[in-house]
């Protein structure tokens, strides 16, 4: 390969190439303290992985103005409840969240109706609140996020939101 112009070269000095190297490294090997041994544990409580996961909260602000809530319910907590849901299905395609992520959250528990059924409503109330309240509802908003099957979460939101409000039991597996 011919070095630049800007390269300061002798006429005497010998051409540049390429010279091989022999040495091998070793194979990387797995030693910290954190490292899990196998993959990711799936379970209850335990959350989904996925990718740049901290965009749901661009999305919950901008569709925080549509958020209806009843009297005794906060606005932020329904959200809290909702991006948890919405991780969980762009983690289950593997990729970064998107609106549709948090609309179908949102739907599914009602939180774009003006008037939601007032048995959903009931479920809700008491599941919902307080969840946005930082680190210590955990439990409860993994129970928000784990009662939505994910056959619901799969769909797309065209079919959650015909299917919403006549079969709301369905979306979360109360049937």
């Amino acid at each position: 390969m011919a070095a630049p112009r800007f390269a300061p070269v002798g006429p005497t000095d010998d051409p540049r190439g390429y010279e091989p190297t022999f040495h091998v490294p070793d194979a990387w090997e797995s030693t910290r303290p954190g490292d899990l041994d196998g993959p990711q544990p799936v379970g209850r409580m335990l959350g989904r992985q996925g990718p740049d996961q901290g965009y749901v909260l661009v999305l919950a602000r901008r569709l925080e103005p549509k958020v209806k809530v009843g009297a005794d319910e906060n606005v932020e907590d329904a959200l809290a409840g909702c991006v948890g849901v919405a991780l969980r299905r762009a983690s289950l395609f593997g990729r970064a969240p998107v609106i549709h992520d948090l609309t179908i959250a949102l739907t599914v528990w009602g939180f774009l109706d003006d008037a939601p059924p007032v048995e959903l409503v009931q479920l809700r109330r008491g599941m919902f609140e307080g969840v946005a309240k930082t680190g210590h509802h955990y439990s409860e908003s993994r129970a928000i996020v784990d009662l939505v099957p994910e056959d619901t979460l799969r769909q797309s939101h065209q079919q959650v939101a015909s299917a919403y409000p006549a079969r709301w039991r369905e979306l979360l597996g109360q049937s």
